[in-house]
């Protein structure tokens, strides 16, 4: 058996775009040969629905190309069994195919519902959601004129925030040698 080809997606590639038109995997598609197995380690991470599902199912049909998932719903299933004379998908695997798309739509966009949810309560609240700035905003001023005057080691990261080892020690007695992360 010769070694594997993986074929990897670039994370920036929209998961809402459709399978047949990604380019990595169109890349599979052309390079692969009839009787290759394609493995996928979980399918919803080729797909996202229905469609997509039984579009992928049917090109790799007529390609002769296997399919093998690893982990998840579908890893159990056979879904390249075929009606003997027409060739067409099994209808129990159909059936199974369309159940398990739409629990997996259903979990995501109930994820999708919940997270947004979460968003809208906190901002009701007054958060606005993001990462904790490491200094406190009564302090940013101290820490900005501390720069100024040569009292920090480096300068300050914006987005990141004041690391705490980059304070020299108050020597004037201010407290300005003791910010924390956390304000």
């Amino acid at each position: 058996m010769e070694d594997p080809v993986v074929f990897e997606e670039d994370p920036g590639t929209s998961s809402r775009l459709h399978p047949l038109q990604r380019p990595k995997f169109g890349e599979l598609l052309t390079y692969g040969r009839p009787g290759d197995t394609v493995h996928i380690s979980e399918m919803f991470r080729l797909v996202r629905g229905n469609q997509h599902i039984l579009d992928v199912l049917d090109v790799l049909h007529r390609d002769r190309l296997a399919l093998r998932i690893h982990d998840g719903a579908f890893s159990a299933m056979d879904l390249t069994a075929r009606h003997p004379r027409t060739g067409e998908l099994l209808s129990t695997v159909k059936f199974m195919v369309q159940t398990l798309a739409a629990a997996g739509e259903l979990q995501r966009d109930l994820q999708r519902e919940l997270t947004y949810d979460g968003l809208r309560a906190a901002e009701a609240k007054g958060s606005k959601g993001g990462r904790r700035p490491a200094v406190a905003a009564t302090k940013t001023d101290d820490v900005r004129t501390a720069y100024l005057e040569g009292r920090l080691h480096r300068r300050p990261r914006p987005r990141v925030g004041v690391p705490v080892r980059m304070l020299s020690p108050a020597a004037n007695g201010d407290d300005l040698g003791r910010v924390h992360p956390c304000g």
